[in-house]
């Protein structure tokens, strides 16, 4: 009776699980669904799961309508550079917290991580000013230089870095491995689930930031695709089977990138949170 029970509970939770999961993949089915109908039959009622004639040149017509394919270069360079910088700063940063003895770290690193906290709408304003001022508006350097630093990382390689045995690197130093050392060849090497995590939430976020190049970016040539993607929105009309086609083709890298380190991604979210 209590095997019964058991496979009756694990049922239950596998059909659970399903109807959770098919929920959440819902607005993804309707999104592709809706790329391949005409702007009338977006929002027609019942809503048409298959399309009766898909419309598979909404797929042509968007690289044809808007520079698209220079939308997602600008978007592909500037997630790559930044993704990249970001993992650099955020791991060296999160070494020096959690390994490295200096007077005031604790309260440099609570300093640094409260920001996590501050809104970025507060501080919008200020930021575009000194941007102005440095000339550094309308440039993808500008761009690149205010991702190149969060917060967010640093907290989660630190608590990451915690996990790994303090006798591990003091053993190392012992054998005459400076601290750049000991970063470069031991802590990176066994930090992969969590620079796997930090390079998922950093790619996923660049890629789908929409407020920052709609503030500092007013040259069509230097503009990313989730500009381009509202450019399909008219003053009169809003084609909507092209922003779904177009939406469908801006959430291709994200899924790739997310398929190419989900192995470790659970493992990663798991193993920052074991100290504190």
């Amino acid at each position: 009776m209590i095997v019964k029970e058991k496979k009756g509970h694990q049922v239950l939770t596998y059909i659970g699980l399903m109807l959770i999961t098919l929920l959440t993949l819902l607005p993804l089915i309707w999104m592709l669904s809706a790329s391949l109908k005409t702007d009338s039959e977006v929002f027609s009622l019942p809503i048409r799961w298959i399309p009766e004639l898909p419309q598979w040149s909404n797929y042509i017509k968007i690289w044809n309508k808007i520079p698209l394919g220079r939308f997602t270069w600008n978007t592909l360079k500037l997630t790559v550079m930044i993704t990249v910088i970001q993992i650099i700063t955020s791991s060296f940063a999160a070494y020096g917290f959690s390994k490295c003895k200096f007077k005031g770290r604790d309260l440099l690193f609570l300093c640094y991580v409260t920001t996590i906290a501050i809104p970025w709408q507060v501080y919008m304003l200020p930021q575009y000013s000194i941007m102005n001022k440095l000339h550094l508006v309308d440039s993808h350097m500008g761009y690149v230089m205010l991702q190149s630093f969060v917060a967010f990382g640093v907290f989660m390689m630190r608590q990451f870095y915690l996990s790994i045995p303090d006798e591990l690197l003091e053993a190392a130093r012992i054998d005459g491995l400076n601290e750049y050392g000991i970063y470069y060849r031991i802590v990176l090497p066994l930090s992969k689930p969590s620079l796997a995590t930090l390079t998922i939430f950093s790619f996923v976020t660049i890629w789908n930031d929409f407020m920052g190049p709609m503030i500092y970016f007013n040259t069509t040539g230097l503009k990313t695709i989730q500009l381009g993607i509202r450019m399909f929105i008219g003053q009169y009309s809003t084609e909507y089977g092209l922003i779904m086609a177009a939406s469908v083709v801006a959430l291709i890298p994200v899924f790739v990138i997310f398929l190419a380190f989900q192995r470790f991604f659970v493992q990663g979210i798991a193993t920052s949170g074991l100290k504190g």
